[in-house]
């Protein structure tokens, strides 16, 4: 099975027939408190971005939907500063990839973004949101293997997983776990760990988002 047939295996239809309860915009507001817990109790910070994965659909309804959520987003970057852009992958997935020191502002965006698509009907189209933290003192850009790690949700499971990856084809599931652990009963974790699937980044110091 190659990479983009697992990808769409773990976080698309697989997961979706495997679906253990309804995805929930509202989920993603438990890593509002969720933040406050990975620099208190782990040390490790936002990195300023978070992102929302999705699958695209050739329509004209599904072009003017993603058009409102950039409306959505436009009016937030007035109000917050919240920065955003648009960003197709290698597997033909697009990325609504947001920037804001605010932790706060990330989440509220991406709610924003996902309820858009929810309230026009496309809800299933949603793949996963993406948060990503790195260890404090690290430095933006500057972080090493296992200095990073990111909270997932997945939209098909209605759950989030940990991902710590090293590099671009390996991970530190001694972190996973622990965030695991640390985070469980504040975030609604996958307990089926076949679906903690690795959303890898290009380059060592890169992001899943690209």
């Amino acid at each position: 099975m190659g990479i983009l047939d697992t990808l769409r295996s773990m976080l698309g239809s697989r997961a979706e027939t495997d679906a253990v309860s309804d995805a929930d915009p509202e989920d993603l507001f438990g890593m509002s408190t969720a933040y406050v817990t990975m620099e208190a109790d782990l040390d490790f910070r936002s990195v300023g971005e978070a992102a929302l994965c999705f699958s695209s659909v050739d329509s004209t309804d599904f072009a003017e939907t993603v058009d409102a959520v950039e409306s959505i987003l436009d009016a937030g970057e007035e109000e917050t500063g919240t920065e955003f852009r648009r960003h197709a992958d290698d597997y033909g997935y697009q990325w609504v990839v947001l920037a804001d020191d605010d932790p706060e502002d990330l989440v509220t965006s991406v709610h924003f973004a996902a309820d858009e698509f929810v309230e026009r009907g496309y809800g299933s189209r949603l793949l996963a949101a993406v948060f990503g933290f790195e260890r404090s003192g690290g430095g933006s850009g500057c972080a090493g293997d296992g200095d990073r790690a990111y909270w997932v949700y997945s939209f098909r499971r209605g759950a989030y997983y940990p991902f710590a990856p090293t590099g671009t084809d390996d991970r530190d599931s001694r972190i996973e776990f622990k965030l695991e652990s640390v985070l469980d009963g504040e975030l609604g974790i996958e307990s089926d760990k076949e679906y903690w699937y690795p959303l890898w980044p290009d380059a060592p110091n890169g992001h899943p988002w690209g």
